[in-house]
């Protein structure tokens, strides 16, 4: 049985801006002054996607002095990574052995 892939989440990481940012994170923690820097974003947007992405559990964040760093919560992808390898797996099965289902 494949896994179920959270459509929710695959909407959120959609958004090209939410993308980068999640790439930016892969690396290291940033705070917004960061992510302004590298995304050239402002910064009341970058806030709005950062809350969008910490209510998908994609993000956390963690107080440092009067800044928050934001790092990335890698099960979470690891889990829609696994489902859409799950996806991936089945259908090389039906291509590899060329199942069909028959019309009636």
């Amino acid at each position: 049985m494949l896994m179920s892939v959270d459509t929710d989440t695959m909407k959120v990481l959609a958004d090209p801006l939410r993308m980068r940012i999640i790439t930016l994170l892969a690396s290291e923690a940033l705070c917004v002054c960061h992510l302004v820097e590298e995304t050239g974003a402002r910064q009341t947007n970058l806030s709005n996607h950062l809350k969008v992405l910490r209510e998908a559990g994609l993000v956390e964040t963690e107080p440092c002095g009067r800044f928050t760093y934001y790092k990335l919560r890698p099960q979470a992808l690891a889990a829609l990574a696994a489902a859409l390898g799950g996806i991936a797996e089945a259908a090389q099965t039906t291509a590899d052995t060329a199942r069909k289902r028959p019309c009636t």
